[in-house]
């Protein structure tokens, strides 16, 4: 294996690349609503010389690098549609997993089409860092026994998280192809990219250490505390393709989510 250089700005090309050659997103029927952007990614990886692992159902990140230290995890947005957060099911949105580095892919494609071949109509591949800095957090399923009017069941606690995407993020990225990337990043001495903008992103002041769930009232309750690395600064490069859209990109003002969040709120974002 090798750790450098970055393999996300000919990720990132080829995925522009096909884009603007018209190569469409193919999906085997209309019941198949999960892997036909997958697999699309997973064509611009291996144009792109890439050797992936054989991907698993469920596992994290779908596309694994055999020679790099580096993966990817792809979602699929319908247009128009949810775009601005995104469900990450029992695995947090962050830059790193298992020693590697992890780059997500965002595109959109058409929501109200009955053809089984449509285009990407945009696309944003951005370092995991850019959604969630923190890795020191360690995700686990835990459950316990005694639930039930006979104390024979258990109750499973799968932590399920919803973040951001750079959609509601970025200002500049709707209607584009963009890559985001950290600072340092080998992609700035890459010719064939241009800079788009600067990024940056500040750690809050407080994070949710604790909560707790009542069984008896349906209430989800939370607590906060000081977070130790208040103030971070987290800064990140965006590029497009050479001679493609010199439209700028730029931080939104954050979106912050309502400091309790109850189990119909998080419903109200759930995509059908």
């Amino acid at each position: 294996m090798t750790g450098s250089p970055s393999t996300c700005g000919a990720v990132f090309l080829a995925c522009h690349d096909a884009a603007a050659s018209g190569v469409l997103i193919r999906r085997s029927d209309k019941n198949d609503k999960e892997f036909h952007f997958q697999n699309w990614v997973a064509d611009r990886i291996e144009e792109a010389g890439f050797r992936v692992h054989p991907p698993k159902r469920n596992s994290y990140p779908d596309f694994a690098l055999v020679d790099h230290f580096e993966g990817y995890e792809v979602k699929g947005l319908k247009h128009p549609g949810r775009h601005l957060d995104f469900d990450c099911n029992s695995q947090i949105a962050n830059g790193s997993h298992q020693g590697r580095s992890i780059y997500y892919v965002f595109g959109r494609y058409p929501a109200r089409t009955s053809s089984n071949e449509y285009a990407v109509e945009d696309l944003v591949i951005c370092h995991g860092d850019f959604l969630n800095a923190d890795r020191t957090y360690e995700h686990l399923n835990k459950s316990f026994a005694g639930f039930g009017s006979f104390g024979d069941i258990k109750v499973r606690d799968r932590k399920m998280y919803i973040a951001p995407t750079p959609y509601s993020l970025t200002e500049g990225t709707e209607g584009e192809f963009t890559l985001i990337a950290p600072v340092g990043s080998a992609c700035a001495a890459n010719p064939e990219l241009t800079l788009a903008g600067e990024l940056e992103r500040m750690e809050s002041d407080r994070v949710v250490t604790d909560y707790s769930f009542n069984l008896r009232t349906n209430t989800l309750n939370t607590e906060e505390s000081v977070n130790p690395t208040a103030g971070s600064e987290h800064r990140f490069l965006a590029f497009r393709a050479k001679g493609g859209s010199d439209r700028e990109v730029r931080m939104k003002q954050p979106r912050r989510f309502p400091a309790q969040r109850t189990w119909s709120d998080v419903d109200d974002y759930q995509e059908s």
